[in-house]
């Protein structure tokens, strides 16, 4: 029988820049607002006690990385474009045509795949399916899985086939 394992305080800290990212991302994408001002109001969001704590964006900063958050924002919107382009080609649509949180988790986890090397491609993978299970519509937990395992496999070839094996 296994124990089901609970995350780590750092888990859970890596877990909630990544929450913030995709709704700092989202918000950067629908307001044409700048990054940096886009994290300025994240961080300077007071308490809400009418919310549950996980909708509550105050509640999340408490817990979460924040030099991940800011590393996650500005490196998706610095590499934006490189980011777009590395997932365009694995989409069965335009890219215009993408949900915009679907949009946000993509770009997140193409950026992470592209410049994070130290963080496994599974775990890129797992974190992006969690984030569209919790944000995004119905099924696009699968579409978001399928277009990262493919990136995962042009991005970080070696390291799939390993694991693979």
């Amino acid at each position: 029988m296994s124990e089901s394992r609970r995350p780590s305080k750092n888990q859970l800290a890596r877990r909630a820049a990544r929450e913030l990212a995709v709704q700092g991302l989202y918000q950067w994408q629908m307001t044409g607002k700048s990054i940096s001002a886009v994290e300025a109001e994240f961080r300077s969001q007071v308490a809400d006690d009418d919310l549950e704590d996980h909708e509550n964006w105050h509640k999340v900063m408490e817990i979460a990385d924040l030099g991940m958050l800011h590393l996650l924002m500005q490196g998706v919107a610095k590499h934006r474009n490189a980011l777009d382009d590395s997932i365009s080609p694995l989409l069965d649509r335009p890219l215009g045509e993408l949900d915009a949180i679907e949009l946000a988790i993509l770009r997140l986890g193409a950026f992470e795949l592209a410049y994070r090397l130290e963080v496994p491609y599974r775990v890129v993978i797992n974190e992006g399916v969690e984030l569209a299970k919790s944000f995004g519509g119905t099924d696009g937990h699968r579409y978001v899985n399928g277009i990262l395992d493919k990136l995962a496999v042009r991005l970080r070839a070696t390291e799939v086939a390993a694991r693979r094996r």
